[in-house]
């Protein structure tokens, strides 16, 4: 299936940088987002410095589009404000755009920090509760409720994908689970815009890892391929033990990782 054009937001980041040419090679016209400058991989990608500031400026950048994948937003723990900032609000300016300007489908960038929180020993599926780790997982809830709203209320086709550990190779224990290959990353996307009868749907994108947490939607699609077990002897010994009792998240669902952001720096009032 080759689309006419689609819009990636936070094209310079690690996902989007994936993901820029995969879909190069799968659409007429790629719009790759970002805030920073981004050089053109092909004729027929579009690069835009821009901000996500509000609908009215998404709008001009979306019309016409037959998919949006939007990864922009703030990557990782912050402080709560931040967040609401960069994700939150991120995510309601592009669905808002995509609900004014026609647009069928729309890709959001979730995580897998979602329910970092529940026992690595548990195989966990999009249905249950989230548990998140952080104040980043909690921003992620966000955005999969505002995709779950405005599929349910103006009818737009919602996918939101909760990404795995997305590295060249597995680098620490953790990723035996949460591992997501390149070449995996692509194919969720892909399957992501293109799956058919979709009114809202959360996946996990995760590679095909013997020992991942979390459950497959066989309505994505989409198989992975590869399998982070490979890479067992690159990995730190204790690596084979993984993952015991630790919670999903790992380091992530640790108190330490989330009370720096939490500490007030705004002045003092006198």
């Amino acid at each position: 299936m080759i689309l006419g054009k689609v819009m990636l937001t936070g094209a310079a980041g690690r996902v989007g940088s994936v993901l820029r040419e995969p879909l190069l090679r799968r659409v007429r016209r790629l719009v790759s987002v970002d805030r920073v400058p981004l050089t053109a991989l092909a004729a027929h990608e579009e690069v835009v410095r821009a901000e996500l500031g509000g609908a009215d400026d998404v709008m001009p950048l979306v019309e016409g589009a037959d998919a949006v994948v939007h990864l922009a937003g703030v990557p990782d723990e912050a402080p709560l404000p931040d967040l609401l900032e960069g994700n939150v609000l991120g995510t309601h300016h592009v669905l808002e755009a995509a609900r004014r300007t026609g647009v069928r489908r729309v890709v959001l960038a979730s995580s897998n920090r979602l329910t970092g929180c529940y026992p690595a020993a548990q195989t966990v599926s999009p249905a249950m509760p989230p548990r998140p780790d952080g104040l980043y997982g909690v921003s992620k809830v966000a955005v999969e409720a505002l995709g779950r709203l405005y599929a349910d209320k103006f009818g737009l086709e919602v996918v939101c994908l909760r990404i795995g550990s997305l590295e060249p190779e597995p680098t620490d224990p953790r990723h035996l689970a949460t591992w997501l290959s390149p070449r995996d990353c692509a194919g969720f996307v892909w399957a992501a815009v293109t799956c058919p009868e979709v009114s809202f749907l959360a996946a996990y994108a995760v590679s095909a890892n013997t020992r991942r947490f979390w459950e497959l939607d066989e309505r994505l699609g989409y198989q992975p391929l590869d399998d982070a077990e490979t890479y067992l002897d690159r990995l730190p010994a204790e690596a084979a033990s993984y993952p015991g009792g630790a919670l999903q998240g790992g380091v992530y669902a640790s108190p330490g990782f989330t009370l720096p952001h939490l500490l007030s720096t705004r002045p003092a009032r006198d």
